[in-house]
Protein backbone atom coordinates (compact mmCIF):
# COMPACT_ATOMS: atom_id res chain seq x y z
CA UNK A 1 0.00 0.00 0.00
CA UNK A 2 1.57 3.67 -1.00
CA UNK A 3 2.06 6.05 2.02
CA UNK A 4 -0.38 8.94 1.49
CA UNK A 5 1.18 12.12 0.97
CA UNK A 6 0.90 14.73 3.62
CA UNK A 7 -1.72 17.22 2.76
CA UNK A 8 -0.22 20.82 2.84
CA UNK A 9 -1.48 23.43 5.55
CA UNK A 10 -3.27 25.87 5.08
CA UNK A 11 -1.63 29.49 5.04
CA UNK A 12 -2.79 32.23 6.79
CA UNK A 13 -4.58 33.82 3.06
CA UNK A 14 -5.80 30.76 2.16
CA UNK A 15 -7.63 30.73 6.01
CA UNK A 16 -8.89 33.72 5.77
CA UNK A 17 -10.28 33.28 2.06
CA UNK A 18 -11.75 30.11 3.49
CA UNK A 19 -13.22 32.14 6.76
CA UNK A 20 -15.35 34.41 4.09
CA UNK A 21 -16.51 32.24 1.64
CA UNK A 22 -18.07 30.08 4.47
CA UNK A 23 -19.54 33.75 6.21
CA UNK A 24 -20.82 34.86 2.90
CA UNK A 25 -22.67 32.10 2.05
CA UNK A 26 -26.34 32.00 1.71
CA UNK A 27 -26.66 29.19 4.38
CA UNK A 28 -24.67 31.40 6.96
CA UNK A 29 -26.60 34.90 6.20
CA UNK A 30 -30.09 32.31 6.67
CA UNK A 31 -28.68 31.08 9.95
CA UNK A 32 -27.52 34.64 11.26
CA UNK A 33 -30.89 35.97 10.18
CA UNK A 34 -32.30 33.46 12.30
CA UNK A 35 -29.43 34.07 15.29
CA UNK A 36 -31.14 37.50 15.38
CA UNK A 37 -34.97 36.94 15.49
CA UNK A 38 -33.81 34.94 18.22
CA UNK A 39 -31.69 37.17 20.30
CA UNK A 40 -34.25 39.55 19.93
CA UNK A 41 -37.11 38.09 21.94
CA UNK A 42 -35.09 38.66 25.39
CA UNK A 43 -35.55 41.99 23.69
CA UNK A 44 -39.08 41.73 24.08
CA UNK A 45 -39.85 39.75 26.89
CA UNK A 46 -37.36 41.38 29.69
CA UNK A 47 -37.72 45.11 30.59
CA UNK A 48 -35.20 47.40 28.96
CA UNK A 49 -33.11 50.16 30.67
CA UNK A 50 -33.30 52.59 27.74
CA UNK A 51 -37.43 51.70 27.58
CA UNK A 52 -38.25 51.75 30.94
CA UNK A 53 -35.42 51.86 33.75
CA UNK A 54 -38.21 52.13 36.34
CA UNK A 55 -39.26 48.52 35.53
CA UNK A 56 -35.80 47.43 35.21
CA UNK A 57 -35.18 49.00 38.82
CA UNK A 58 -38.39 46.82 40.39
CA UNK A 59 -36.18 43.67 38.85
CA UNK A 60 -33.33 44.34 41.03
CA UNK A 61 -35.31 45.03 43.87
CA UNK A 62 -37.73 41.56 43.92
CA UNK A 63 -35.15 39.49 42.28
CA UNK A 64 -31.33 41.05 43.09
CA UNK A 65 -29.12 38.00 42.62
CA UNK A 66 -31.18 37.01 38.76
CA UNK A 67 -30.72 40.57 38.11
CA UNK A 68 -27.41 40.86 38.44
CA UNK A 69 -26.98 37.62 36.31
CA UNK A 70 -28.67 38.80 33.94
CA UNK A 71 -27.16 42.39 33.63
CA UNK A 72 -23.76 40.99 32.89
CA UNK A 73 -24.75 39.27 29.39
CA UNK A 74 -27.12 42.99 28.66
CA UNK A 75 -30.18 41.38 29.11
CA UNK A 76 -32.03 44.88 30.31
CA UNK A 77 -30.48 46.36 27.38
CA UNK A 78 -30.43 43.66 24.60
CA UNK A 79 -30.34 45.70 21.26
CA UNK A 80 -27.38 47.79 22.83
CA UNK A 81 -25.09 44.66 23.64
CA UNK A 82 -21.72 43.60 22.49
CA UNK A 83 -23.39 39.79 21.56
CA UNK A 84 -26.55 41.41 19.79
CA UNK A 85 -24.54 43.69 17.89
CA UNK A 86 -21.69 40.69 16.71
CA UNK A 87 -24.61 38.80 15.27
CA UNK A 88 -26.30 41.93 13.28
CA UNK A 89 -22.53 43.24 11.80
CA UNK A 90 -21.63 39.68 10.79
CA UNK A 91 -25.51 39.76 9.23
CA UNK A 92 -24.62 42.68 7.60
CA UNK A 93 -21.25 41.60 6.51
CA UNK A 94 -22.06 38.19 5.15
CA UNK A 95 -25.60 39.63 3.14
CA UNK A 96 -23.35 42.22 1.09
CA UNK A 97 -20.78 39.26 0.85
CA UNK A 98 -23.29 36.75 -0.52
CA UNK A 99 -25.42 39.55 -1.99
CA UNK A 100 -23.17 41.78 -4.25
CA UNK A 101 -21.36 39.54 -6.12
CA UNK A 102 -24.79 37.34 -7.28
CA UNK A 103 -25.76 41.22 -8.57
CA UNK A 104 -22.47 41.57 -10.56
CA UNK A 105 -22.75 37.82 -11.92
CA UNK A 106 -26.67 38.74 -12.64
CA UNK A 107 -25.74 42.37 -14.79
CA UNK A 108 -23.55 40.17 -16.99
CA UNK A 109 -25.61 37.32 -17.46
CA UNK A 110 -28.51 39.66 -18.07
CA UNK A 111 -26.63 41.68 -21.01
CA UNK A 112 -25.15 38.63 -22.68
CA UNK A 113 -27.18 36.94 -25.62
CA UNK A 114 -29.76 33.80 -25.18
CA UNK A 115 -27.20 30.23 -24.98
CA UNK A 116 -27.20 28.82 -28.59
CA UNK A 117 -30.13 26.07 -29.63
CA UNK A 118 -29.42 23.09 -28.51
CA UNK A 119 -28.27 19.96 -31.37
CA UNK A 120 -31.24 17.95 -29.96
CA UNK A 121 -34.44 19.80 -29.41
CA UNK A 122 -36.40 16.25 -29.35
CA UNK A 123 -34.60 16.00 -25.45
CA UNK A 124 -35.96 19.30 -24.38
CA UNK A 125 -39.62 20.19 -23.01
CA UNK A 126 -43.09 20.11 -25.38
CA UNK A 127 -41.05 19.23 -28.41
CA UNK A 128 -43.26 19.78 -32.42
CA UNK A 129 -42.40 19.21 -35.21
CA UNK A 130 -43.71 19.69 -38.73
CA UNK A 131 -43.43 20.56 -42.21
CA UNK A 132 -42.92 24.13 -42.69
CA UNK A 133 -42.81 26.82 -45.61
CA UNK A 134 -39.71 28.55 -44.67
CA UNK A 135 -41.47 31.42 -43.16
CA UNK A 136 -41.38 29.94 -39.41
CA UNK A 137 -38.13 32.06 -38.31
CA UNK A 138 -39.10 35.46 -39.39
CA UNK A 139 -42.75 34.87 -38.49
CA UNK A 140 -41.49 33.45 -34.70
CA UNK A 141 -39.39 36.33 -34.63
CA UNK A 142 -42.37 38.60 -34.66
CA UNK A 143 -44.07 36.89 -32.16
CA UNK A 144 -41.66 36.35 -30.24
CA UNK A 145 -40.53 40.19 -30.34
CA UNK A 146 -44.05 40.78 -29.76
CA UNK A 147 -44.36 39.10 -26.28
CA UNK A 148 -40.60 40.54 -24.77
CA UNK A 149 -38.19 37.71 -25.64
CA UNK A 150 -34.60 38.18 -26.22
CA UNK A 151 -33.53 36.41 -29.48
CA UNK A 152 -30.60 35.17 -31.00
CA UNK A 153 -30.29 33.86 -34.46
CA UNK A 154 -27.37 31.25 -35.64
CA UNK A 155 -27.43 29.14 -38.33
CA UNK A 156 -31.35 28.73 -39.33
CA UNK A 157 -32.39 28.90 -35.74
CA UNK A 158 -33.64 30.91 -33.17
CA UNK A 159 -32.89 31.01 -29.52
CA UNK A 160 -35.62 32.69 -27.46
CA UNK A 161 -35.41 33.71 -23.74
CA UNK A 162 -37.75 35.74 -21.23
CA UNK A 163 -37.87 36.01 -17.95
CA UNK A 164 -34.85 37.31 -16.38
CA UNK A 165 -37.20 39.78 -13.72
CA UNK A 166 -37.05 36.75 -11.78
CA UNK A 167 -33.60 36.46 -10.72
CA UNK A 168 -33.82 40.63 -10.99
CA UNK A 169 -36.48 40.67 -7.54
CA UNK A 170 -34.86 37.93 -5.79
CA UNK A 171 -31.52 40.23 -6.14
CA UNK A 172 -33.33 42.98 -5.66
CA UNK A 173 -34.96 41.69 -2.10
CA UNK A 174 -31.76 40.71 -1.24
CA UNK A 175 -30.25 44.10 -1.73
CA UNK A 176 -33.33 45.85 0.42
CA UNK A 177 -32.23 43.76 3.11
CA UNK A 178 -29.21 45.51 3.25
CA UNK A 179 -31.03 48.40 2.50
CA UNK A 180 -33.12 48.38 5.54
CA UNK A 181 -30.32 47.41 8.04
CA UNK A 182 -28.50 50.43 7.15
CA UNK A 183 -31.66 52.17 7.58
CA UNK A 184 -31.83 50.52 10.86
CA UNK A 185 -28.10 50.88 11.93
CA UNK A 186 -28.33 54.90 10.92
CA UNK A 187 -31.12 55.25 13.39
CA UNK A 188 -29.03 53.03 16.24
CA UNK A 189 -25.84 55.47 15.65
CA UNK A 190 -26.94 59.05 14.80
CA UNK A 191 -31.06 58.41 15.98
CA UNK A 192 -32.56 59.55 19.44
CA UNK A 193 -36.15 59.04 21.36
CA UNK A 194 -37.55 61.02 24.19
CA UNK A 195 -40.57 61.74 25.59
CA UNK A 196 -42.25 64.36 28.11
CA UNK A 197 -45.36 65.15 29.86
CA UNK A 198 -46.73 68.97 28.93
CA UNK A 199 -49.14 70.92 30.76
CA UNK A 200 -51.39 72.72 28.58
CA UNK A 201 -50.20 76.40 29.02
CA UNK A 202 -46.26 74.95 29.95
CA UNK A 203 -43.20 75.73 27.27
CA UNK A 204 -40.88 72.82 26.38
CA UNK A 205 -37.76 73.40 25.59
CA UNK A 206 -35.64 70.30 23.40
CA UNK A 207 -32.69 70.20 26.06
CA UNK A 208 -32.47 66.71 27.56
CA UNK A 209 -33.03 68.35 31.12
CA UNK A 210 -36.86 68.78 30.12
CA UNK A 211 -37.43 64.79 29.00
CA UNK A 212 -39.16 61.96 31.52
CA UNK A 213 -37.47 59.66 29.45
CA UNK A 214 -34.34 60.15 26.64
CA UNK A 215 -32.25 57.63 24.67
CA UNK A 216 -29.63 58.10 22.02
CA UNK A 217 -27.98 56.49 19.34
CA UNK A 218 -24.26 55.06 20.16
CA UNK A 219 -23.00 58.75 18.08
CA UNK A 220 -25.87 60.93 19.03
CA UNK A 221 -25.16 64.03 20.91
CA UNK A 222 -26.62 66.33 23.30
CA UNK A 223 -25.40 69.19 20.84
CA UNK A 224 -27.20 67.47 17.84
CA UNK A 225 -30.38 68.41 19.64
CA UNK A 226 -32.51 70.73 17.36
CA UNK A 227 -32.50 73.95 19.75
CA UNK A 228 -36.47 74.51 19.27
CA UNK A 229 -39.26 75.56 22.34
CA UNK A 230 -43.02 74.54 21.86
CA UNK A 231 -45.70 75.95 24.18
CA UNK A 232 -48.74 74.45 24.27
CA UNK A 233 -51.23 76.40 23.52
CA UNK A 234 -54.48 74.39 23.97
CA UNK A 235 -55.72 70.41 23.15
CA UNK A 236 -58.75 69.75 21.94
CA UNK A 237 -60.59 65.97 22.15
CA UNK A 238 -63.32 64.98 20.41
CA UNK A 239 -65.54 62.00 21.78
CA UNK A 240 -68.36 59.89 20.28
CA UNK A 241 -70.93 60.59 22.65
CA UNK A 242 -72.36 56.78 22.01
CA UNK A 243 -69.21 55.10 22.52
CA UNK A 244 -66.94 57.50 24.31
CA UNK A 245 -64.49 56.54 21.96
CA UNK A 246 -61.94 59.33 20.63
CA UNK A 247 -63.04 61.30 17.31
CA UNK A 248 -60.37 63.54 16.95
CA UNK A 249 -56.99 65.11 18.93
CA UNK A 250 -55.80 68.78 18.23
CA UNK A 251 -52.65 69.98 19.48
CA UNK A 252 -52.25 73.79 18.66
CA UNK A 253 -48.79 75.13 19.96
CA UNK A 254 -46.63 78.16 19.33
CA UNK A 255 -43.14 77.18 17.59
CA UNK A 256 -39.42 79.13 17.91
CA UNK A 257 -37.46 76.98 15.88
CA UNK A 258 -34.06 78.57 16.87
CA UNK A 259 -32.83 80.97 19.24
CA UNK A 260 -33.91 84.57 17.44
CA UNK A 261 -36.65 83.48 15.34
CA UNK A 262 -40.29 84.74 15.06
CA UNK A 263 -42.74 82.60 16.76
CA UNK A 264 -45.05 80.69 15.04
CA UNK A 265 -48.76 78.97 15.33
CA UNK A 266 -48.77 75.15 14.29
CA UNK A 267 -51.14 72.60 14.39
CA UNK A 268 -50.18 69.06 15.52
CA UNK A 269 -52.26 65.94 15.40
CA UNK A 270 -51.97 61.82 15.71
CA UNK A 271 -50.58 61.59 12.15
CA UNK A 272 -49.26 64.89 11.61
CA UNK A 273 -46.00 65.71 13.87
CA UNK A 274 -44.38 68.72 13.99
CA UNK A 275 -41.12 68.58 11.94
CA UNK A 276 -37.70 70.31 12.66
CA UNK A 277 -35.49 68.89 9.84
CA UNK A 278 -34.90 65.65 10.68
CA UNK A 279 -36.20 65.89 14.23
CA UNK A 280 -40.16 64.74 14.59
CA UNK A 281 -42.84 65.61 17.33
CA UNK A 282 -45.36 63.56 18.17
CA UNK A 283 -48.84 64.06 19.70
CA UNK A 284 -48.36 60.66 21.79
CA UNK A 285 -51.21 60.43 24.78
CA UNK A 286 -53.11 62.96 26.91
CA UNK A 287 -54.58 63.06 29.73
CA UNK A 288 -55.10 65.22 33.12
CA UNK A 289 -53.57 67.26 35.69
CA UNK A 290 -55.28 68.16 38.50
CA UNK A 291 -54.55 71.30 39.98
CA UNK A 292 -54.18 71.26 43.51
CA UNK A 293 -53.00 73.99 46.43
CA UNK A 294 -51.16 71.94 49.82
CA UNK A 295 -50.54 74.15 52.86
CA UNK A 296 -49.06 72.70 55.97
CA UNK A 297 -50.29 73.33 59.78
CA UNK A 298 -49.26 77.34 59.94
CA UNK A 299 -51.27 77.83 56.08
CA UNK A 300 -47.78 78.27 54.38
CA UNK A 301 -48.36 76.76 50.66
CA UNK A 302 -45.91 74.23 50.55
CA UNK A 303 -47.06 72.82 46.81
CA UNK A 304 -49.07 74.53 44.92
CA UNK A 305 -49.65 73.79 40.67
CA UNK A 306 -51.23 70.57 38.04
CA UNK A 307 -50.01 67.51 38.81
CA UNK A 308 -49.74 64.80 36.40
CA UNK A 309 -51.78 61.84 36.36
CA UNK A 310 -51.54 58.35 34.36
CA UNK A 311 -54.49 57.46 32.64
CA UNK A 312 -55.65 53.54 33.51
CA UNK A 313 -58.84 52.96 30.72
CA UNK A 314 -59.96 54.48 27.83
CA UNK A 315 -62.39 56.78 30.48
CA UNK A 316 -59.21 58.34 31.41
CA UNK A 317 -59.99 57.08 35.04
CA UNK A 318 -55.82 57.98 36.09
CA UNK A 319 -53.80 57.43 38.88
CA UNK A 320 -51.29 59.77 40.64
CA UNK A 321 -49.23 60.59 43.57
CA UNK A 322 -49.15 64.25 44.60
CA UNK A 323 -45.62 64.77 47.27
CA UNK A 324 -44.84 67.06 49.44
CA UNK A 325 -40.59 67.18 50.11
CA UNK A 326 -41.18 70.38 51.51
CA UNK A 327 -42.99 70.27 54.09
CA UNK A 328 -42.24 69.18 58.01
CA UNK A 329 -43.39 66.03 58.17
CA UNK A 330 -42.95 65.26 54.34
CA UNK A 331 -46.34 64.48 52.83
CA UNK A 332 -47.42 61.85 50.01
CA UNK A 333 -51.31 61.87 48.82
CA UNK A 334 -51.95 58.36 47.06
CA UNK A 335 -54.98 59.75 44.55
CA UNK A 336 -57.01 58.64 41.81
CA UNK A 337 -58.56 61.16 39.56
CA UNK A 338 -62.12 60.96 37.57
CA UNK A 339 -62.63 62.83 34.69
CA UNK A 340 -66.84 62.13 34.75
CA UNK A 341 -67.05 60.59 38.47
CA UNK A 342 -69.47 57.49 38.99
CA UNK A 343 -69.63 55.07 41.94
CA UNK A 344 -70.86 51.52 42.16
CA UNK A 345 -70.58 48.66 44.71
CA UNK A 346 -68.46 46.20 43.13
CA UNK A 347 -65.91 49.12 41.10
CA UNK A 348 -66.08 51.77 43.65
CA UNK A 349 -64.95 55.27 42.14
CA UNK A 350 -64.52 55.11 38.04
CA UNK A 351 -65.00 57.64 34.95
CA UNK A 352 -67.89 57.18 32.98
CA UNK A 353 -66.84 59.52 29.65
CA UNK A 354 -62.84 60.72 29.03
CA UNK A 355 -64.03 64.61 28.89
CA UNK A 356 -63.62 66.59 32.55
CA UNK A 357 -67.16 66.86 32.76
CA UNK A 358 -67.64 66.28 36.54
CA UNK A 359 -64.10 65.74 37.77
CA UNK A 360 -63.35 64.28 40.92
CA UNK A 361 -60.47 63.63 43.24
CA UNK A 362 -60.09 60.33 45.55
CA UNK A 363 -56.92 60.45 47.52
CA UNK A 364 -55.35 59.07 50.77
CA UNK A 365 -53.20 60.83 52.71
CA UNK A 366 -50.16 59.72 54.02
CA UNK A 367 -47.02 61.02 56.43
CA UNK A 368 -43.23 60.34 57.25
CA UNK A 369 -40.41 59.66 54.50
CA UNK A 370 -40.97 59.74 50.78
CA UNK A 371 -37.62 58.16 50.69
CA UNK A 372 -36.72 60.98 47.38
CA UNK A 373 -33.02 61.13 48.90
CA UNK A 374 -32.38 58.01 48.98
CA UNK A 375 -30.50 57.79 45.45
CA UNK A 376 -32.58 55.71 43.95
CA UNK A 377 -35.27 56.53 40.94
CA UNK A 378 -39.21 56.37 41.92
CA UNK A 379 -41.59 56.58 39.81
CA UNK A 380 -43.42 60.03 39.86
CA UNK A 381 -47.33 58.09 39.63
CA UNK A 382 -46.51 56.06 42.86
CA UNK A 383 -45.25 56.31 46.17
CA UNK A 384 -43.64 53.83 48.20
CA UNK A 385 -46.03 53.87 51.93
CA UNK A 386 -44.28 51.23 53.59
CA UNK A 387 -42.69 53.42 56.17
CA UNK A 388 -45.20 55.86 56.11
CA UNK A 389 -47.79 56.96 58.15
CA UNK A 390 -51.60 56.95 56.97
CA UNK A 391 -53.61 60.11 58.29
CA UNK A 392 -56.87 60.56 56.25
CA UNK A 393 -58.89 59.33 53.64
CA UNK A 394 -61.12 62.08 51.47
CA UNK A 395 -62.57 62.88 48.22
CA UNK A 396 -63.23 66.59 46.57
CA UNK A 397 -64.65 67.90 44.22
CA UNK A 398 -63.95 71.19 42.48
CA UNK A 399 -63.23 73.82 44.61
CA UNK A 400 -63.35 72.09 47.84
CA UNK A 401 -60.52 71.98 50.57
CA UNK A 402 -60.16 68.73 52.82
CA UNK A 403 -58.44 69.66 56.43
CA UNK A 404 -56.28 67.07 58.20
CA UNK A 405 -53.96 67.16 61.35
CA UNK A 406 -51.18 68.10 59.44
CA UNK A 407 -52.34 70.21 56.93
CA UNK A 408 -54.80 71.12 54.04
CA UNK A 409 -55.32 70.59 50.30
CA UNK A 410 -57.97 72.24 48.14
CA UNK A 411 -58.64 70.95 44.60
CA UNK A 412 -58.18 73.84 42.30
CA UNK A 413 -58.76 73.01 38.95
CA UNK A 414 -58.12 70.28 36.22
CA UNK A 415 -55.71 71.20 32.89
CA UNK A 416 -55.16 69.07 30.01
CA UNK A 417 -51.27 67.62 29.61
CA UNK A 418 -50.10 65.66 26.16
CA UNK A 419 -47.44 63.62 25.62
CA UNK A 420 -44.76 65.08 23.45
CA UNK A 421 -42.69 62.23 21.21
CA UNK A 422 -39.78 63.62 20.05
CA UNK A 423 -37.72 61.44 17.71
CA UNK A 424 -34.97 61.41 15.39
CA UNK A 425 -34.55 58.62 12.63
CA UNK A 426 -31.93 59.74 9.59
CA UNK A 427 -32.65 55.80 8.76
CA UNK A 428 -36.30 55.34 8.19
CA UNK A 429 -36.38 56.82 4.87
CA UNK A 430 -33.28 54.15 3.79
CA UNK A 431 -35.15 51.51 5.48
CA UNK A 432 -38.64 52.33 4.15
CA UNK A 433 -37.23 52.51 0.25
CA UNK A 434 -35.79 49.09 1.45
CA UNK A 435 -39.13 47.45 2.17
CA UNK A 436 -40.98 48.72 -0.84
CA UNK A 437 -37.81 47.44 -3.08
CA UNK A 438 -38.00 44.11 -0.97
CA UNK A 439 -41.89 43.94 -1.69
CA UNK A 440 -41.52 44.62 -5.09
CA UNK A 441 -38.29 42.38 -5.76
CA UNK A 442 -40.66 39.60 -3.41
CA UNK A 443 -43.36 39.93 -6.12
CA UNK A 444 -41.54 40.08 -9.29
CA UNK A 445 -39.24 36.75 -7.97
CA UNK A 446 -42.43 35.15 -7.34
CA UNK A 447 -44.88 35.41 -10.44
CA UNK A 448 -42.04 36.15 -12.91
CA UNK A 449 -41.73 32.69 -15.09
CA UNK A 450 -38.17 31.99 -16.25
CA UNK A 451 -38.30 30.13 -19.91
CA UNK A 452 -36.48 29.70 -22.80
CA UNK A 453 -37.72 28.78 -26.81
CA UNK A 454 -36.29 27.22 -29.41
CA UNK A 455 -36.79 27.68 -32.93
CA UNK A 456 -34.81 25.57 -35.90
CA UNK A 457 -34.80 25.24 -39.46
CA UNK A 458 -33.95 21.79 -40.89
CA UNK A 459 -32.32 21.57 -44.39
CA UNK A 460 -35.55 18.81 -45.34
CA UNK A 461 -38.10 21.58 -44.73
CA UNK A 462 -39.07 20.60 -41.29
CA UNK A 463 -39.50 22.72 -38.15
CA UNK A 464 -38.55 21.92 -34.56
CA UNK A 465 -39.84 23.86 -31.94
CA UNK A 466 -39.30 23.31 -28.12
CA UNK A 467 -38.85 25.08 -24.68
CA UNK A 468 -37.11 24.57 -20.78
CA UNK A 469 -38.95 26.44 -18.23
CA UNK A 470 -36.33 27.01 -14.88
CA UNK A 471 -37.68 25.10 -12.09
CA UNK A 472 -40.56 23.69 -13.96
CA UNK A 473 -42.63 26.38 -13.61
CA UNK A 474 -46.02 26.28 -15.29
CA UNK A 475 -47.40 28.19 -18.51
CA UNK A 476 -44.51 27.25 -21.34
CA UNK A 477 -46.74 24.47 -22.58
CA UNK A 478 -49.60 26.89 -22.89
CA UNK A 479 -46.71 29.23 -24.46
CA UNK A 480 -45.33 27.23 -27.03
CA UNK A 481 -48.67 25.71 -28.73
CA UNK A 482 -49.72 29.80 -29.20
CA UNK A 483 -46.47 30.16 -31.11
CA UNK A 484 -47.01 26.88 -32.80
CA UNK A 485 -50.34 27.52 -33.40
CA UNK A 486 -49.05 31.25 -34.72
CA UNK A 487 -46.27 29.68 -36.96
CA UNK A 488 -49.13 27.16 -38.78
CA UNK A 489 -52.09 29.39 -39.37
CA UNK A 490 -49.67 32.22 -41.11
CA UNK A 491 -47.96 28.72 -43.04
CA UNK A 492 -51.09 27.70 -44.76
Amino acid sequence: MSEQSDLPELGLVSLLRFAWRQLTSMRTALILLLLLGVASIPGSLIPQRPQNPMKVQDYFTNNPTLAAWMNKFSLFDVFGSPWFSAIYILLFISLIGCVLPRTFDHLRASRALPPLTPANLDRMEFFQTWEGDGSELAQSRKWLEAKRFRIREFEGSISAEKGYLRETGNLFFHLALILILVGVSLGALFGMKGEAIVNVGDRFTNTPTTYDSLSYGKLFRDQSLSPFVITVDNFIAKYDPATNAPEDYTLNVSVVSKPGATKVKRIIKVNAPLQFGSTNVYLQANGYSPVVTVRDKSGAIVLQGPIPFLPQDANLTSIGAIKVPDSNPQLGFVASFLPTAARDKVRGGFSIYPEALDPKLLFSVWTGNLGLDSGIPQSVYRIDTSKMKKIGLESLTLGQTYKFSEGSISFDGVTPWVNLQVVRDPGKMYSLAGGILAILGLLGSLFTRRRRIWIRMLANGKVEVAGLAKSGVPGLENEIALLVADLKKDGK
